[in-house]
């Protein structure tokens, strides 16, 4: 069982959506386990329309672990750092982190599940075990996993408080004139194609970006990208709605006849709060030969 308090951040907000916030998971997935009971209020089965207070216990009783509709496959895993509560990774371009439509196997998922089997959280259902955070397809990187249900609870945390470092390595279309800028633009999903993300429109969220010029070139610009939160397709949203699309991001704007396999992002750096030691813990990748090849790329 797993008890988190309401904040005065969350107060006033439906049951369901608070839960998602304090456990980490959708809102999809925090309807249905309050349909099923295994997220309670006070202790109390709750329908998940009622408005939460400060001060109010949320309690989750994790739904098990790894689930057999996940297949364990033997791929490769560039492993940084494990032990009895986390895994952290660094995710090759090209791998999708979970099963979804169009994607059942080949994921970080699937490779996870093979080389730990059942010593992963099963906060956020049986087709993503472990996964606290997500990163592209397309783009490569660090990220962290979770073994155990309560190290997720608290890596979730520390990604709801923004306290959980996240520095990405980009190239831009485009010369950049300022040294450092802000994004602080809304996203949500796309009403013209529910598949893409975009700026102010209905039902967004608050999104936030830091951005640093590390070098400028004729035609593009190497830049270095913080996430102060951490929405779907951030880094890419942000970039093209200043009119400076990824290189590569054939969704976004960005694409290039002689960049391919996708956008030229690579999560670059990862620091949280270990969930057990309460250490602080950064993690740091090289830039792949990918990146290193488009560098030299934008350079002529």
């Amino acid at each position: 069982m797993i008890t988190e308090r309401v904040g005065a951040d969350n107060a006033g907000q439906r049951f369901d959506a608070c839960s998602a916030k304090l456990f980490g998971v959708t809102r999809s997935r925090a309807q249905r386990l309050i349909e099923d009971g295994l997220i309670t209020l006070n202790g109390t089965i709750t329908q998940k329309k009622t408005p939460v207070k400060e001060g109010d216990a949320c309690a989750m009783e994790p739904p098990g672990p790894v689930s057999a509709d996940v297949l364990a496959e033997d791929i490769p895993l560039d492993i940084l750092y494990e032990d009895s509560d986390i895994i952290v990774v660094n995710k090759p371009r090209g791998m999708v982190v979970h099963p979804g439509p169009g994607h059942s196997g080949g994921t970080l998922v699937n490779a996870l599940a093979y080389r730990f089997g059942r010593e992963l959280s099963g906060i956020n259902g049986a087709l993503r075990p472990g996964i606290v955070h997500r990163i592209d397809r397309d783009t490569s990187g660090v990220l962290v996993a979770a073994k155990t249900d309560r190290a997720h609870a608290c890596l979730a945390a520390q990604l709801q408080a923004h306290s959980m470092d996240r520095v990405y390595r980009a190239i831009a279309n485009g010369v950049i004139a300022q040294d450092e800028l802000t994004i602080d633009k809304p996203i949500g999903r796309s009403p013209a194609d529910r598949k893409k993300m975009a700026v102010n429109v209905n039902n967004s969220r608050r999104a936030v970006t830091h951005v640093r010029v590390l070098e400028r070139f004729k035609r593009f610009t190497y830049i270095e990208a913080i996430l102060e939160t951490g929405r779907t397709h951030q880094i890419r949203v942000h970039m093209s709605s200043i009119g400076r699309p990824l290189l590569g991001d054939e969704v976004y704007g960005g694409a290039d006849k002689c960049v391919a396999g996708g956008q030229i992002l690579h999560a670059k750096l990862l620091g949280f709060t270990h969930p057990a030691t309460r250490e602080r813990m950064v993690f740091e990748t090289e830039l792949p030969p990918y990146f290193a090849d488009a560098l030299r790329y934008a350079a002529n």
